[in-house]
């Protein structure tokens, strides 16, 4: 169990609190299982959205930033986030988008795996992806959508990159991922420490422009590991490659590093411990706001503050 453990969470930026929550709970079926507030800005929303107890993996986190404008995807950054949904279900997502009016592609098939792409209500480039794995993770579901078409977690993250060598040296000597397969200008990076969420793709686009993090874009990509003992280790690990890492970090559900890996894309480790229960019960995640204990004395005003949601 000292390994990294494949995906953790991917934090990104949205421009509307209400019609986020709205999407990825009504129209993608995913449990709102957290609702706190940016640590550094308590005057804007941490939603977290994943399976029924927000497990390692399945959790995509937003800070939805009123009004912020537009982001652009580009090198540096991670710029695709692939959801794993089951065998058979791509045509009954294609048809919910176009009656939803998400703007999505066609099916297509990369890497050998089926996939149908979409856009969120900010332009977020996600895909779901028919795995080539058996996906065995238990989903939320809702009335609208059954166990035989939701969401599992995580499949993949795709990261783009001028130059992919010096991320992937990170990704296999210090994560212990290992190249698994080519095509184009992609290559993909697989670890066998778990079943799923458990892939980085790495597009290399030497002549790329830097991509601008604002609404639509993807903040950080938190890789997962056990707990902070082995944490630590790890950050032990990033400092003897040379690169600048911060403290152990407390952020409530689980325990933090961040760097910036040489291609520029944020990085962050992330605890299993102490998880989503630790101040609501499993039946009522998601359903109070809650604050860091710092911000709990000014609660009154940060609720003035932020955007009422249904």
């Amino acid at each position: 169990m000292e390994r990294i453990l494949g995906l953790h969470h991917i934090t990104a930026i949205a421009g509307d609190a209400r019609r986020n929550q709205d999407f990825y709970t009504k129209v993608l079926g995913l449990r709102l299982v957290k609702k706190t507030v940016n640590f550094d800005d308590p005057g804007t929303y941490h939603f977290y959205f994943g399976n029924e107890t927000g497990a390692p993996g399945t959790i995509l986190t937003f800070f939805p930033w009123e009004n912020i404008g537009a982001g652009r995807t580009g090198t540096g950054m991670a710029t695709e986030i692939g959801y794993s949904v089951p065998a058979g279900s791509l045509e009954f997502w294609k048809e919910r988008f176009t009656r939803a009016g998400v703007r999505h592609g066609e099916i297509s098939r990369r890497l050998g795996e089926q996939y149908l792409s979409f856009q969120d209500p900010d332009g977020l480039n996600i895909n779901l992806i028919v795995s080539g794995t058996e996906d065995n993770r238990a989903p939320w579901t809702t009335d609208e959508i059954s166990a035989q078409y939701a969401i599992r977690g995580f499949h993949s993250i795709t990261l783009t990159l001028r130059s992919i060598k010096p991320t992937a040296t990170i990704l296999t000597e210090i994560f212990g991922y290992h190249l698994s397969q080519q095509e184009g200008d992609r290559s993909r990076y697989v670890t066998d420490a778990v079943e799923s969420a458990s892939i980085v793709d790495l597009v290399e686009v030497p002549s790329g422009s830097a991509g601008y993090n604002a609404a639509g874009t993807n903040h950080h990509v938190a890789f997962r590991v056990k707990d902070d003992t082995i944490l630590m280790e790890f950050r032990e690990k990033i400092v003897k490659k040379g690169l600048q890492i911060t403290p152990k970090i407390d952020r409530d559900y689980f325990f933090s590093l961040y760097f910036r890996e040489p291609g520029g894309v944020l990085f962050e480790l992330a605890t299993d411990n102490p998880g989503f229960t630790r101040d609501e019960p499993l039946n009522e995640l998601g359903s109070h706001l809650k604050l860091p204990k710092q911000y709990e004395s000014s609660r009154a005003r940060i609720e003035a503050v932020l955007p009422k949601l249904d």
